[in-house]
C-alpha cells in the first residue's frame, strides 16, 4: 500500500472508471503517445486501473496497440465471467453474481510483469474499504491483485483481500482520482476519463447494468466537483469523453468503435492545443440525447 508520499515526477496520467466504455481510454493513450505525451507516474481506478497497469509496463505506441488488440478480443462473457453459478448471486447464496477468472487470467497472461516494482513508470491503483468506503491507494506487491480489487464492483464481483482488508471497486471511493495524483506531488494532470452512456434510451433492467450505469454517473458528477476544487492548485486537462455514446457499459462488444472515436477526438483535442487549455468539457455534465 502507498504512503502518499509524493513521487519524482509532476505530470501524471488519470484513468478514470467506465466499465467496457475504458476502451476509448486506448484511443486517447494512442493519440497521446504518438504527440509523444508520456506522464511521470499514472494513477488508474476500475477500467482505468486494468488500462494504467498495461501502459505503465511500457508507455509506448507498441504497448497502446497491444492493448488495442486485447480489449478488441474481449467478450461480455468472459469480461464478467458470467455462467450458470451467476444464478447463486441471484439468490443470494452468494455475494456476487460474476466472477473475475476472466480478468485474472488476462492479467496473467498478457501483462508482462507481477509485481508494481517491475513497471517502467511507477503506478498507482485506487481501491475502496469495503467495510468504510475509504480510499485505499496501492503501489507495492501484486499488480494483479490490486488491479481486480480496484475493478470488483460489490454485489458484482467478489472483493479482494490485500494485506488483511477486504478492498472494492475504487471508484466508490474515487471515480476520477484527481485528488489522489495531486496528494502524490502531481502539478500537471491530464485526465484520461471514459464517460457515460448518454445515448441510451433505458438503463438495463438487470442488477450489473443498473449497477454500471449509476457508477459512471456517479463518476461524471465527482469529476466536476474534483475539477473545480483542485483546478486553481493544479493544471488540470481533461481529455474530451465521447459523446453521444449509446452503448451500455458493461457491453464490451464495442471496443473497435470505442478505440477508434477515442483515437480520432483526442487527435483533434491536441491539434487544437488542448492542452494549452483548462476548462471542463461540456459532455461530462450529466446529461442526456
Amino acid at each position: 500500500m502507498s504512503s502518499l508520499l509524493p513521487v519524482t515526477g509532476r505530470t501524471a496520467f488519470v484513468l478514470a472508471g467506465g466499465g467496457s466504455l475504458g476502451a476509448a481510454q486506448v484511443g486517447m493513450l494512442a493519440a497521446l503517445t504518438e504527440a509523444g505525451e508520456r506522464p511521470d507516474f499514472v494513477v488508474g481506478v476500475s477500467a482505468g486501473a486494468i488500462n494504467a497497469a498495461f501502459f505503465a509496463a511500457d508507455p509506448c505506441d507498441r504497448t497502446v496497440e497491444k492493448m488495442g488488440k486485447l480489449w478488441r478480443s474481449i467478450t461480455t462473457r468472459r469480461a464478467l465471467g458470467l455462467s450458470w453459478r451467476s444464478l447463486l448471486g441471484v439468490l443470494g447464496l452468494s455475494d456476487h453474481i460474476a466472477s473475475p477468472a476472466g480478468l485474472r487470467s488476462l492479467l496473467t497472461t498478457d501483462l508482462g510483469y507481477r509485481d508494481f516494482s517491475e513497471a517502467a513508470l511507477p503506478l498507482f491503483i485506487v481501491c475502496a474499504d469495503l467495510l468504510s468506503g475509504e480510499e485505499v491507494l496501492l503501489s507495492q506487491g501484486s499488480v494483479v491483485e490490486a488491479v481486480l480489487a480496484s475493478a470488483a464492483i460489490p454485489g458484482v464481483f467478489p472483493p479482494v483481500s490485500v494485506g488483511g482488508r477486504l478492498l472494492v471497486d475504487g471508484a466508490i471511493a474515487a471515480n476520477t482520482p484527481i485528488a489522489t495524483a495531486i496528494r502524490l506531488g502531481a502539478t500537471h494532470l491530464v485526465v484520461l476519463p471514459a464517460g457515460f452512456s448518454c445515448a441510451v434510451t433505458r438503463v438495463s433492467g438487470g442488477a450489473l447494468g443498473r449497477a454500471m450505469h449509476a457508477i459512471t454517473l456517479l463518476g461524471a458528477r465527482q469529476m466536476l466537483h474534483d475539477y473545480e476544487r483542485y483546478a486553481p492548485m493544479s493544471e488540470i486537462h481533461i481529455v474530451p469523453p465521447l459523446c453521444p455514446v449509446a452503448y451500455n457499459a458493461f457491453d464490451y462488444s464495442h471496443a473497435e468503435a470505442l478505440i477508434g472515436r477515442g483515437h480520432a477526438s483526442t487527435r483533434e483535442w491536441l491539434a487544437a492545443g488542448g492542452l494549452n487549455e483548462r476548462s471542463f468539457p461540456g459532455p461530462l455534465v450529466v446529461h442526456s440525447h
